[in-house]
């Protein structure tokens, strides 16, 4: 009688796990394959104790593939992904296409007026936020004090691309591996042309002028890619053209690049022992001037990695769940005390840069926001679209990555500077007329 008990009580147990497991949600995240997100993804865990009845599938994507698939399953309503990781360009995009469901629900506790008043400006549609940022950036310069203390050499407050270039030849040295100056190179919208497309602003350039005219052949294109493709075919890295953040971000911790002008973001990894050979050698500075006189706001981008909800989601009450821990001060504590107070993902809360621990240990952190809070990406008489990387119209993901294929050409070498740009002129014109911008 008493095995048929245990028996019976073997069975109970069985049943009530099955059920359970028949009642629980699993969320399927597509998210991209940056070191803050992989970190996400080894502290989820935390989440799913506490919500035994959400499980979390990860597809982890490199950024160009990310956004290739993310895009087609939104627009398709294809239901892959319960929960996207998306940025600034598409927000205000697929909100105003009733693709993304508003995050409305985030909790009492959650603090939306917490988040950077530029950051949730920039995630928000008629008030209402619909994607919440994981991590968010803008640009800076990150060099080497040590290689340029051995140039002789001063970092300025707010430096040119002139001192850049004449830096760039004295700190490079390829017999030691060491490159001046590493700069993104691989093809894509967010990827070269992120880069790209900021560095011709820096020189006085748009994507498009007041018209909606493509201006890839104006004096500010081309002298910003002409400076590029010299830069990094003299002092750069063998295979620039296939590089992108993550490959520069290696190089740079390898202690292989002298300067490197990218991301707000990577300042955590490249100062961190951890993952760095040289963090206790790295400087900050805002990203370089092109144009004579830099105005008092600098040329900055804005992105935020942040996560969305499909508008055609039957799970949005997990999801939501979900995105409300990850991007949750509570998210920030859990990091700090797992990887360091430096490692919490920057750039989305004003309690962060009032953080006196986060403060001391973050070196970066003064530049990070100053940068953040002087990047405006609102459109004005000058410049039509909304966007500082990226013009946010919907046109602009095709436009961008072909055009970022041509100043991948250019960079390897298969074709000149003013092909590339022609080209890239050709194709942008063809592609707005088609659209209706151009009348």
């Amino acid at each position: 009688m008493r095995m048929v008990k245990i028996a019976m009580g073997a069975l109970s147990l069985l049943a009530l796990t099955a059920a359970a497991q028949a009642q629980s949600t699993t969320l399927t995240i597509g998210t991209v394959n940056n070191n803050d997100m992989i970190v996400m993804q080894g502290l989820s865990s935390e989440f799913t104790k506490k919500h035994p009845d959400i499980q979390l599938n990860w597809v982890t994507l490199e950024e160009n593939v990310l956004r290739q698939r993310v895009t087609t399953d939104i627009a398709t309503k294809g239901g892959q992904f319960d929960i996207m990781t998306i940025g600034t360009y598409e927000v205000p995009i697929w909100s105003k296409q009733a693709w993304l469901a508003p995050l409305d629900n985030l909790g009492s506790g959650y603090d939306v007026d917490d988040l950077l008043p530029p950051i949730r400006k920039a995630l928000s549609t008629e008030g209402k936020l619909f994607a919440a940022p994981f991590y968010a950036e803008s640009v800076m310069t990150m060099y080497r004090k040590d290689l340029l203390d051995k140039a002789g050499l001063k970092m300025p407050e707010k430096p040119t691309w002139d001192f850049i270039a004449q830096a760039a030849e004295k700190m490079t040295d390829k017999s030691a591996g060491v490159y001046g100056i590493c700069l993104r190179g691989k093809p894509g919208w967010g990827e070269n042309m992120a880069f790209l497309g900021n560095m011709a602003r820096e020189f006085g350039a748009n994507y498009f002028d007041a018209s909606w005219k493509p201006q890839f052949q104006s004096e500010g294109w081309k002298k910003a890619v002409t400076l590029y493709v010299d830069l990094m075919k003299k002092y750069g890295p063998p295979g620039a053209a296939a590089n992108g953040f993550n490959e520069n971000l290696s190089l740079f911790g390898q202690g292989k690049c002298g300067m490197w002008m990218d991301a707000t973001v990577a300042a955590s990894f490249v100062t961190d022992p951890k993952q760095s050979q040289v963090p206790d050698k790295v400087g900050f500075a805002p990203a370089p001037c092109g144009v004579a006189s830099c105005p008092n706001d600098g040329y900055n981008w804005l992105w935020a990695w942040s996560l969305g909800i499909p508008a055609s989601s039957k799970k949005k009450d997990a999801a939501e769940t979900f995105i409300a821990w990850a991007t949750s001060k509570e998210y920030s504590e859990l990091v700090a005390k797992e990887k360091g107070v430096a490692n919490v993902p920057p750039g989305t809360r004003t309690s962060l840069y009032k953080n006196a621990e986060y403060l001391k240990a973050a070196p970066f952190a003064e530049q990070t926001i100053a940068a953040i809070n002087k990047a405006d990406p609102s459109a004005g008489a000058d410049k039509p679209y909304v966007g500082l990387q990226f013009a946010a119209i919907p046109e602009f993901q095709g436009i961008g990555t072909a055009v970022g294929q041509q100043m991948s050409a250019a960079l390897s070498g298969s074709v000149t500077v003013d092909q590339a740009l022609a080209a890239a002129q050709a194709q942008a014109t063809r592609d707005m007329t088609r659209a209706g911008y151009i009348k």
